[in-house]
């Protein structure tokens, strides 16, 4: 994991993500994910090439696993494609 992407990093981004935008990750289980039956996601990590998620899925939890279409250089940028990715989701 680069430097961008430590742990700690990784975990700031999952924590506001979860805490703050639980819609949007459960989107992007649904729509990135394949997971049309999912009613909500949790982000367990992320990094410069995906993000890793939790989905629950008729009350399983499912392990997903979502690649991002480039790599990513930062947090900065990490949160400018997870905005892009959901703005492409809701057109």
């Amino acid at each position: 994991m680069s430097d961008e992407f430590s742990s700690q990093v990784s975990d700031r981004i999952c924590k506001h993500m979860n805490e703050d935008h639980a819609e949007a990750v459960a989107l992007y289980a649904k729509v990135y994910g394949d997971l049309a039956d999912a009613t909500a996601a949790q982000m367990l990590s992320i990094d410069a090439q995906g993000m890793n998620l939790q989905a629950q899925v008729n009350e399983e939890q499912v392990p997903v696993r979502i690649q991002f279409d480039r790599t990513l250089e930062n947090a900065e940028d990490a949160h400018h494609t997870l905005v892009a990715m959901l703005k492409q989701v809701r057109k």
